[in-house]
């Protein structure tokens, strides 16, 4: 089992950034993929960010390519989302994930399916006010 724990939400103006934070804790298995999605009021939850588990390569939803930048520290058992020129449609609750279906070479849209995902935290609410 892998226990996920996410801080660093908040609440922020329009065109500024966050970074949060992924803690993992637990058995975790040797290679894991990571990723951050998020979910607003009254929609579906959506893949915002992944990386794999060495962190040589990076998948981002499309919107938030180049401004949003996913990295992870494995000697901390880490995953970080920095999080610049935010905006009101980034306003959401911010999850973080864990899956070892996503392999290296895996295509974006294994990264981007949620149910390739095993482990998540209970979230980090940011709001993005304009």
């Amino acid at each position: 089992q892998v226990q996920l724990v996410e801080s660093g939400g908040g609440l922020v103006q329009a065109g500024g950034s966050l970074r949060l934070s992924c803690a993992a804790s637990g058995r975790a298995p040797p290679r894991y993929a990571m990723g951050w999605f998020r979910q607003a009021p009254g929609k579906d939850r959506e893949f915002v960010a992944a990386i794999t588990w060495n962190g040589d390569r990076t998948h981002y939803l499309d919107s938030v390519e180049g401004r949003f930048f996913i990295s992870r520290d494995n000697a901390k058992n880490t995953l970080h989302l920095q999080m610049n020129s935010l905006k009101p449609d980034d306003t959401a609750v911010y999850y973080c994930a864990a899956g070892v279906r996503p392999g290296t070479y895996s295509s974006r849209s294994t990264y981007s399916n949620r149910y390739n995902y095993d482990y998540w935290g209970q979230g980090t609410q940011v709001t993005v006010s304009s």
